[in-house]
């Protein structure tokens, strides 16, 4: 199945969008931590480190690819954060 251009770039759009709220969701966590409600940190910081990885191929390729950049750059952020309120 191959979608059109248009098509494709709707998808890329809902993509980044829906990663954005992903990782968004890490602030519940990350006020419950440091109301002393502490969660397992393993996760967000795999979330974390993944996001890095993906934030970095989608910047070093040769034509950057900013929504698969721009999706994963929070979780890096809010990964950390909420991996670090969670110690």
């Amino acid at each position: 199945m191959h979608l059109s251009p248009k098509a494709f770039r709707i998808l890329g759009i809902i993509a980044t969008i829906a990663s954005l709220g992903m990782y968004v969701s890490y602030i519940p966590q990350i006020i419950d931590n440091l109301h002393g409600l502490k969660s397992n940190p393993t996760q967000p910081l795999a979330a974390a480190v993944n996001c890095a990885l993906w934030v970095s191929y989608g910047l070093l390729r040769e034509k950057k690819d900013w929504p698969l950049a721009i999706a994963n750059c929070p979780g890096v952020f809010f990964g950390l954060i909420a991996f670090l309120t969670a110690l």
